[in-house]
């Protein structure tokens, strides 16, 4: 695909290179600096036994347009680069390659926490109806302040994450009967791109509701001047669907990792 302009511009933050880096070939091995503008992971956050690198990154990757970019701690990203100088950004999260990378990482007491597709929508598209046997529903949207009254409701994990480094900015609901059958959320992963998550209740799933909802809050996104993106698990076929037929386009894959709990 034609690389997006605005995602170009966040790459280059998050990976803290040039813009013109990420398009013209060569893979790229940077040392990480907080720079304003970033999408942040994790920060101090501790699950099944370990701790996450306090927002400083000792190693992310990312791989877009064939190129491979390294960003993370001065400690290891000169390894990297001896070792996967010229690796193939189109096969480097494939097993092989993820192996040799961890063997790496295991030497510093890190690990690889989590790899992903990612979707971005750069023009509005009409939303695709529900399927035949879907029932009818109304759509409500929320706004930053009205999806408070959703914290701590698990039924929404995926539209709203309540994190302070990505607030949760706007909400779409499908409503039937007066209940929710299905919930979109767009949180403010960065200035430029807002990431859009899904949950639908699985007396609703399979309708065609989910992806309806992500359309139509990708329309929205774009009307705010904002670039949507949707990620998901490689192994979540389902979820990838939803991208395409919602409007989105694959843009990149992205590695994270976190640091081993020595507790």
């Amino acid at each position: 695909m034609v690389m997006n302009s605005i995602l170009q511009k966040q790459l280059a933050l998050d990976y803290c290179c040039r813009q013109e880096d990420i398009s013209s070939g060569g893979n790229r091995f940077t040392v990480f600096r907080r720079l304003n503008g970033q999408r942040r992971f994790d920060d101090n956050v501790v699950t099944d036994g370990i701790v996450t690198d306090g927002g400083e990154c000792f190693l992310k990757i990312a791989a877009v347009n064939g190129t491979l970019l390294f960003c993370g701690s001065e400690t290891i990203i000169p390894k990297l680069e001896s070792r996967f100088r010229n690796a193939s950004g189109a096969w480097f999260m494939e097993a092989g390659k993820l192996m040799e990378l961890q063997e790496l990482l295991g030497e510093f007491g890190y690990r690889i926490k989590q790899f992903h597709p990612f979707y971005i929508a750069d023009k509005k598209t009409e939303s695709p109806a529900p399927h035949g046997n879907a029932p009818a529903f109304d759509t409500v949207f929320y706004s930053q302040a009205e999806i408070l009254r959703f914290r701590g409701d698990g039924r929404f994990g995926e539209a709203f994450a309540f994190n302070e480094n990505a607030p949760d900015v706007l909400g779409l609901a499908a409503v039937c009967g007066g209940e929710i059958i299905s919930m979109a959320g767009a949180s403010a992963d960065s200035p430029f791109m807002w990431q859009i998550g899904i949950n639908t209740m699985p007396e609703a799933e399979g309708m065609g509701i989910g992806t309806t909802l992500v359309a139509m809050l990708k329309n929205a996104v774009l009307d705010r001047g904002v670039l949507p993106f949707y990620g998901t698990s490689v192994s979540h076929i389902a979820s990838q669907r939803v991208a395409v037929k919602a409007g989105f386009l694959p843009a990149w894959a992205e590695l994270i990792t976190e640091a081993i709990s020595k507790q």
